[in-house]
């Protein structure tokens, strides 16, 4: 056996530089995993952090399930609640994990098919008809909620948009300071977690007639006989709308800025768009743009997802000590699996955003955008349905160029987007 290594850390006692650090530095882990490795610590505001890349060490992590538990910072912590499945571990988790999980079976997907093409047809009439550039960052924010709130929860109109507001509000401060000085971020969020939780509560109350898919989620709870309160509805309502949104809006907001900034790759992807139905009946959409039918626009995708994760990294915390990539990470030690710089660990030009690669099999790497283990995100297939009918169903109708002279840069907190919003306009 290979001799244990003792783990490497950088020294940092309070963190408060290593904090700021983090937030300000696109390369904070990947300069750090150069100097130390690929296992090594550090202290974020007082919190001993574990930062792990590569294949090795996340296996090691995601294959002791029982030696491991969820874990977030303190500010997400508090704006999703503690009846939240992201908050909750064990048995509590799972049990409530199978029931949510109806929301996004494949006949709930086929359901909600059908209304994400109106979503998309919608946007491209507005883009058509559009007489300035309009930021396509923040329509694609705007679609991916709806998807949520109209398709799953059964919103329209008026009460779709009052909730997307204080959502907004309440995203921008998931990953802050988690102190509620009057008028700060941090404090804005609390109160519109409460407007929020009122108004899911209120939709819960409400007769389903037919609309989304909270019937799945009632089905299930009867199934299971978890007693759940309207609390605990509404912070798994709160966590579904999360996962599904910002997640989602991210990687659709990065995809387009790759087409848009590369004509070359746009005439590539074209080329299989063109040759694809749309739309899809319900029973094509969840099989249709599969990787079989449409290996570009899979290709594709998985290289947004690699060169660009909507997620940077995801938590873990060690209820044992553990050993990771040969290295002892001892008991009570958050990790987190850092996936922007594991995405480019390895040989090759993982620094480049080349779809290719993806169809000559030349990516070895174990892609996680949604996580992994027992803890993968419960949107998945929804987003990854979501991100496959937006390029097919937009491109086929539009062509669309970005406007020059503004910044395309991506702000990562909370998750990357186009700095000015990708401004466009149609062409022609």
């Amino acid at each position: 056996m290979a001799k244990l290594r003792p783990l490497p850390t950088t020294g940092a006692v309070t963190g408060i530089f290593e904090a700021l650090a983090f937030f300000r530095d696109p390369s904070f882990a990947k300069r750090r995993f150069t100097r130390l490795g690929n296992v090594f610590e550090t202290s974020m505001l007082g919190q001993p952090m574990v930062f792990i890349q590569g294949d090795q060490a996340i296996a090691d992590l995601l294959c002791q399930p029982d030696k491991i538990e969820g874990w977030w910072p303190e500010s997400v912590q508090q704006l999703l609640g503690s009846r939240s499945l992201a908050n909750r571990n064990g048995a509590a988790h799972k049990a409530r994990r199978r029931v949510v999980a109806q929301l996004f079976s494949s006949a709930a997907l086929q359901r909600y098919s059908p209304g994400i093409v109106n979503l998309i047809d919608e946007l491209s009439e507005e883009l058509k008809t559009a007489k300035g550039p309009l930021p396509l960052t923040e329509k694609m924010r705007r679609f991916a909620f709806s998807v949520i709130a109209t398709t799953v929860l059964g919103l329209e109109g008026n009460d779709r948009d009052k909730l997307f507001s204080d959502f907004e509000i309440w995203t921008k401060a998931l990953f802050s300071i988690p102190i509620a000085l009057p008028g700060s971020p941090f404090a804005k969020a609390l109160k519109a977690r409460k407007r929020l939780l009122k108004k899911l509560q209120v939709i819960l109350r409400q007769p389903n007639n037919g609309k989304g898919g909270l019937d799945l989620l009632a089905e299930g709870l009867d199934e299971a006989g978890i007693p759940f309160t309207d609390e605990d509805l509404g912070e798994q309502l709160l966590l579904l709308l999360f996962a599904g949104y910002e997640t989602t809006a991210s990687a659709l907001s990065c995809l387009m800025r790759e087409l848009l900034l590369n004509p070359q790759m746009e005439t590539w992807i074209r080329e299989e768009i063109d040759t694809l139905n749309w739309p899809p009946t319900p029973a094509q959409a969840t099989m249709v743009y599969e990787p079989a039918n449409a290996p570009r626009l899979d290709a594709l995708v998985k290289e947004v997802m690699r060169f660009t994760p909507p997620v940077g990294g995801f938590f873990r915390r060690t209820k044992q000590s553990l050993v990771l990539d040969g290295i002892v990470v001892p008991n009570n030690r958050v990790v987190q699996v850092a996936l922007i710089a594991s995405n480019r660990h390895g040989i090759g030009d993982l620094d480049i955003f080349r779809p290719q690669r993806h169809l000559e099999n030349e990516c070895s790497l174990s892609l996680m955008p949604f996580g992994g283990g027992e803890r993968i995100c419960l949107g998945k297939s929804l987003a990854e349905l979501e991100i496959r009918m937006m390029v097919i169903g937009l491109f086929r109708k539009l062509q669309l160029e970005a406007i020059p002279d503004q910044d395309f840069s991506l702000r990562q907190i909370p998750s990357p987007s186009p700095r000015d919003g990708l401004l466009v306009k149609v062409k022609g």
